[in-house]
């Protein structure tokens, strides 16, 4: 069975997106194509004027660096960086420095007390918003976030939905999130409903 299936969609920029749907719906996989992560075997996705499916692999590489910022459900820090290194990383490697830029996201995720801890040393909230913050340092045009509050109580989630908020009023970033929780997708502009790969409803 495909993951996706006749998936047509348009994210503007300074837009906030949700996925809902349960788990294996797809929700995950179209983020991956919209990252580029995962090829389609048919049709098309462009992102930030690039056709996924044309582009090469440095090509890729290069929008996910300049112009993507992902929140994997599973985090993937990196275990031998603190928490302002992991932060830190997009800059790195795009040969740019903001040290201004990464205590001010450890702050806005009340993580600037632990920014010398190692993700071993972090809760998985903590590391979650570490993930966060290192997914907006570099301003990106597009922001995909799994399940970026699932770890997290009320208040850090809202703090988390309220980043995710600031990011695209202040630099036209789109947003794509996937969730299953109603009151996080309460916060998005559309709601996109899936299943079986397939989009069942938008509201």
């Amino acid at each position: 069975m495909p993951a996706l299936v006749e998936v047509d969609l348009e994210i503007r920029p300074g837009e906030m997106v949700a996925l809902l749907g349960p788990s294996g719906c797809g929700k995950s996989t179209l983020l991956n194509v919209l990252s580029g992560v995962d090829r389609l075997d048919a049709g098309t996705a462009i992102v930030a004027g690039i056709d996924l499916g044309r582009a090469s692999a440095r090509q890729l590489v290069t929008l996910r660096r300049e112009k993507i910022g992902i929140v994997f459900q599973a985090f993937h820090l990196v275990p031998n960086l603190t928490a302002e290194e992991n932060v830190a990383l997009p800059l790195h490697l795009a040969g740019r420095r903001d040290a201004a830029r990464v205590a001010a996201l450890l702050a806005r995720v009340g993580l600037s007390g632990r920014a010398q801890h190692f993700p071993s040393e972090l809760s998985g909230g903590e590391q979650q918003r570490v993930a966060l913050a290192r997914a907006l340092v570099h301003r990106p045009r597009l922001v995909l976030a799994d399940e970026p509050t699932g770890n997290l109580d009320s208040a850090a989630g809202d703090v988390v939905l309220d980043l995710l908020d600031e990011l695209r009023a202040a630099e036209e970033a789109a947003v794509v999130l996937a969730t299953h929780d109603e009151r996080v997708a309460a916060r998005a502009d559309r709601r996109i409903r899936m299943r079986d790969g397939r989009v069942v409803g938008l509201d």
